[in-house]
């Protein structure tokens, strides 16, 4: 899988339809390991699942790629991605790690991401103590 191959698809403007399972089978191993902040998943039909409730649960959904690294077998490439949910979008930048097996196939991807402070910051009163929280750490 080359750069552009990445890009598109970590692609998915707001209105487009998300990709087939056909479209992820041609990509990803029947035995793909997915882990991101909120869930591990195993095999590529927990992997379908977990993509099609992320979209169910969502009023929309985007992905836009930015930088891609590539070396031997293993993939990097920062991502931004847009939920819209009861007329609130809350944005995720992130970052996925992909691991290919011998077939060239997606055998392990790793999202890393910041869940907690782009989910709960835009919500009225939680929002100003996630950012109060997040100061005491950081501070």
């Amino acid at each position: 899988m080359d750069a552009a191959s990445l890009r598109a698809l970590f692609t998915k403007p707001y209105g487009a339809p998300g990709p087939t399972a056909e479209q992820w089978r041609a990509l990803y191993a029947d035995d793909v390991h997915f882990q991101d902040p909120t869930q591990e998943r195993q095999g590529l039909t927990a992997y379908l699942e977990a993509q099609e409730g992320l979209l169910k649960r969502c009023d929309d959904v985007f992905l836009e790629p930015g930088a891609v690294a590539i070396e031997a077998n293993t993939a990097f490439i920062e991502w931004r991605m847009g939920l819209k949910i009861k007329g609130i979008e809350f944005i995720y930048p992130g970052t996925s790690r992909l691991l290919f097996n011998g077939e060239g196939k997606i055998s392990d991807h790793r999202d890393y991401f910041d869940f907690v402070g782009p989910t709960f910051e835009p919500v009225p009163v939680v929002g100003g103590f996630v950012r109060w929280l997040y100061g005491r750490f950081v501070a």
